[in-house]
């Protein structure tokens, strides 16, 4: 309907939050399958360097080849369990923004309801205004042959 209704005003609102919590979720998903990746990266690499130092000490190792593996795969967990970390907190910051976009289709949603009800009742309203002037009408030409026809 071309009709302005005054909810039009909270649902563009509404629909403006709406679109803002969905860029943030989004952005969140994005910022946690990121730092999931890099997770899944260092992992493969330690699984990868420990298989490559394996094969290489099967052939013999200096203790100080061994001093530096050992350093370095301990470099390597300390990075994972930050990642590890990183992706927990992202993973809540994830979780936390869902009920937020959640909440604001909802809100969007029931102005939509409240809008079509409104429409649905002018348009009640209009087809029984249309209905009452079609039955006047008829009534008067009804009228006007009795008027004609008496004469």
């Amino acid at each position: 309907m071309s009709k302005h209704f005054p909810i039009q005003t909270l649902i563009d609102l509404a629909q403006d939050d709406l679109d803002a919590a969905t860029k943030h979720l989004g952005h969140v998903q994005r910022e946690r399958s990121d730092v999931e990746a890099q997770l899944n990266s260092l992992l493969q690499y330690r699984d990868e360097y420990h298989a490559r130092f394996t094969r290489t000490a099967q052939s013999g190792m200096p203790a100080g080849n061994w001093r530096n593996f050992q350093a370095f795969i301990d470099t390597l967990d300390t990075a994972i369990d930050q990642q590890r970390r990183l992706l927990d907190a992202a993973t809540a910051r994830l979780e936390a923004a869902k009920p937020e976009w959640q909440r604001h289709k909802r809100k969007l949603g029931s102005y939509e309801i409240l809008q079509a009800r409104g429409e649905a009742a002018l348009a009640l309203k209009t087809a029984r205004s249309e209905q009452r002037e079609a039955d006047e009408h008829a009534a008067k030409v009804l009228r006007m042959r009795a008027d004609n026809s008496v004469e």
